[in-house]
């Protein structure tokens, strides 16, 4: 059952970069797999990065199954290709009634050189890990 849930996000999110705004600079999307049952960390599901003047607007989406309040994806981060924190998206609850979950961080400044970033979640017990993503920017290279 997660399984097509995962499927039905995804071609949502197809569905969504094809079906794309007024913008002239198309939406940057990447998609991860991952989620078993022995999952230490929180996955990134899919990633959403749109140009917004000279900043980006980015929008993660992360899976982790094991959602309580004792342990939950409490942050996802921004890193640059030498491992620069860009942004981080702090989150102060669990979210086990919204599996997979996406939240915001709007404003990222992003140097100009960057034109790939890393996407990870963190888990409150354990830290930093999981399945990632790499997203290229929108309009930069």
């Amino acid at each position: 059952m997660r399984f097509i849930a995962l499927i039905l996000i995804v071609l949502a999110a197809m569905v969504a970069v094809g079906c794309g705004g007024d913008s002239d600079e198309p939406a940057a999307s990447a998609t991860t797999a991952g989620a078993a049952s022995d999952q230490r960390f929180p996955d990134v599901v899919d990633v959403r990065i749109e140009p917004s003047g000279e900043v980006f607007d980015v929008a993660v989406t992360l899976s982790s199954p094991y959602d309580t309040p004792e342990r939950y994806a409490d942050a996802w981060r921004i890193l640059a290709p030498d491992g620069e924190v860009l942004g981080e998206r702090v989150l102060t609850h669990d979210h086990a009634n919204e599996q997979p979950f996406t939240r915001s961080l709007n404003g990222v400044e992003i140097p100009a050189e960057v034109q790939v970033v890393t996407i990870q979640g963190r888990d409150l017990v354990n830290g930093y890990g999981g399945g990632d993503a790499q997203v290229a920017l929108p309009g930069r290279g």
